[in-house]
């Protein structure tokens, strides 16, 4: 009787051990799931990736919107700010990529419907109206840019200027916004570094269509004076 009684504490003892090793290798691997977040493709989370991706597939389309623009346009401003276009949205990709690469975020970068139906438009457009109408959309564009980053990024700005979208005379007031993790942190350093360079091509934009449309109105201005003086020669009073 002494017997079994040992031998059922006994086997009573080598559950409770056999519970309690499960749970302490459950709570670890839960602890190492954990501490994984934010450094890993699965520990990524949605709003990441997906903001990754638009920025990447933007990035895309004004490089190859500017490619177009090197061949259609005729200014030779909107010709420079093409330039501009491919060696800065390509070097902020490249290192956005290399975040993306680092921190295994999965994404899937390719010109978005909205941008392939723009450079079909444009494709069928040359000269003066070339021109005009990259500048819009690259003023569009912009505006959009400078709102995405600005969603990840602290600045030293007032709240007039905040609202009125105003720049910071000093880039370096464009701080990341904090940040829990590796990942995010990362992201929100890129975000910082590039706002303010599409903040300059944002006003560069603007400058260069106000100069095409100031061009424009000057053209016809003196269009109708030449004509009016032709007509004037030919009366007979």
């Amino acid at each position: 009787m002494k017997l079994r009684s040992l031998l059922a504490l006994a086997f009573a003892g080598v559950l409770m051990a056999g519970c309690h090793g499960n749970r302490t290798s459950n709570a670890i691997a839960t602890s190492n799931e954990a501490g994984t977040t934010g450094t890993a493709g699965g520990g990524i989370s949605t709003s990441d990736k997906n903001w990754v991706s638009d920025q990447l597939s933007d990035g895309m389309a004004e490089v190859e919107l500017a490619k177009l623009a090197k061949d259609h346009a005729t200014s030779p401003d909107v010709k420079q700010f093409a330039q501009m276009m491919i060696d800065d949205h390509t070097k902020a990709g490249d290192q956005l990529k290399q975040i993306a690469a680092t921190y295994a975020i999965p994404h899937d970068a390719k010109i978005d419907d909205k941008h392939k139906d723009l450079m079909n438009k444009l494709s069928n457009v040359s000269g003066p109206d070339f021109d005009k109408e990259y500048m819009k959309a690259m003023i569009d564009d912009h505006e959009d840019a400078v709102r995405d980053l600005r969603s990840r990024v602290d600045e030293n700005r007032s709240l007039s200027d905040r609202i009125t979208g105003k720049n910071p005379e000093n880039p370096a007031s464009v701080k990341p916004e904090a940040a829990d993790n590796h990942v995010d942190a990362s992201i929100n350093q890129w975000a910082a570094n590039t706002l303010p360079t599409v903040e300059q091509h944002l006003d560069r934009a603007k400058q260069i269509k106000d100069m095409l449309d100031h061009n424009k109105t000057t053209a016809r201005g003196t269009t109708g004076s030449d004509e009016r003086k032709k007509a004037a020669g030919t009366s007979k009073y």
